[in-house]
């Protein structure tokens, strides 16, 4: 029997949405399904009809990415409807561009971890090839309407969170359109078991083995909130230690470096060992991201994570979200980490057991998703054999 394609949409402004897809990659591959996969990145396709680029010379993913970098993030409440505007200017051009890659590239089902342009991608895959079934699986905890995520399509959506569910039913999609799932997409390497001894690597990268030590985080371009987190917790004469994760962001990590603190630090730059070092770690610290707070409470680490102007706009609930399971610390400036950390460890039996009573196995039960859903666009035949289960964690 011929092997089903099968679309992951993704793109490089920030970087959860290629850690989705890849994360899905490897469940879907740990499932046994016959499927080729593939990714296939949105900015790559648009690039001919990049406006952005057109006007400043920078792709689209790249000036997201310069405001993270560089906390050039105060206005995004006002910039996402200019862009959006934008967006809807240049529609036309890119359905024509999607239009022209879908049909050489057919597919059996797509899958968008991307927000924005899923109206474009799902008209461009109609005119095309009618009937291939489209998926929206959301990276976000939440939707951010309108227009951001959840479109009201001929489509299913893959939520991982009872708000985004229900704003799925507020903008019209019927039930069984409507999937959720215990969290965010996490690759399969934060399920494994811990197999390093912490205090052994704590050593081995100059930190006491014994002391509490939190791991600053800021995704893959780091953040210059960074420094002053170091200096409000030296300030607040916390007995911690630091790990801090700069990502690409060299310039970052060299500061973090030169700086004398009385408070250990340990820096590092970008890492494919993020489960190591959250294994070495007892808290969090770092922007209101669904993934890299998935991720801290995939390893029962509490988070402090700030709610203010800087926030983006369409990770504000996350902040919320954390305050309203009790599993960390929201705050309204990073100038007050230090005392954060302090009620943190005062309290930190309850903030862990909190963290730990968090179940998300999405990434395992989202491919079970896509099965059903294939079928159901009879895709797939209902009687084909099972693939060898995989257990989920």
């Amino acid at each position: 029997m011929p092997r089903l394609d099968v679309a992951l949409i993704y793109i490089d402004s920030g970087g959860g949405h290629r850690a989705a897809a890849n994360a899905l990659c490897q469940s879907i591959r740990e499932r046994g399904l016959a499927w080729d996969v593939r990714l296939v990145s949105i900015q790559e396709v648009l690039d001919p009809v990049d406006f952005i680029r057109k006007f400043t010379g920078i792709p689209f993913q790249d000036t997201y990415n310069l405001m993270l970098r560089h906390g050039w993030t105060r206005f995004s409440k006002q910039l996402i409807p200019v862009m959006h505007g934008l967006i809807r200017a240049s529609h036309r051009a890119q359905v024509n561009a999607i239009q022209s890659y879908w049909r050489t590239e057919r597919p059996d089902l797509v899958v968008s971890l991307i927000p924005h342009y899923n109206r474009a991608i799902k008209e461009a895959l109609d005119n095309a090839w009618p009937g291939v079934p489209y998926v929206t699986l959301l990276t976000d905890i939440a939707d951010y309407p309108p227009h951001f995520w959840i479109e009201p399509l001929d489509q299913w959506v893959i939520c991982g969170s009872d708000r985004a569910a229900a704003q799925a039913r507020e903008i019209g999609l019927g039930p069984g359109r409507i999937l959720q799932t215990s969290g965010m997409i996490l690759h399969p390497k934060f399920y494994a078991p811990a197999s390093a001894d912490r205090q052994v690597e704590r050593i081995r990268r100059g930190l006491h083995p014994d002391k509490p030590t939190g791991l600053v985080l800021f995704g893959a371009e780091g953040s210059r909130e960074m420094p002053r987190i170091a200096r409000a917790i030296e300030a607040a004469r916390q007995d911690v230690q630091l790990i801090f994760i700069c990502g690409r962001n060299d310039a970052l990590a060299a500061d973090l470096r030169a700086m004398r603190c009385r408070v250990p630090i340990f820096v590092e730059g970008f890492t494919r060992e993020m489960p190591l070092y959250m294994e070495m770690s007892d808290f969090f610290i770092g922007k209101p991201g669904p993934g890299c707070i998935s991720e801290a409470l995939a390893k029962r680490l509490p988070v402090i994570v700030p709610r203010n102007a800087l926030t983006l706009a369409h990770e504000v609930y996350n902040a919320q979200w954390i305050r309203e399971i009790g599993a960390g610390i929201v705050i309204p400036d990073f100038g007050q980490t230090g005392e954060a950390v302090r009620e943190l460890l005062a309290n930190y039996a309850a903030y862990r057991e909190r963290a730990a009573a968090i179940r998300n196995h999405a990434v395992y039960e989202v491919p079970e998703m896509l099965l059903r859903i294939l079928r159901q666009s009879a895709r797939m035949p209902q009687q084909e054999p099972e693939p060898e289960l995989i257990p989920t964690p």
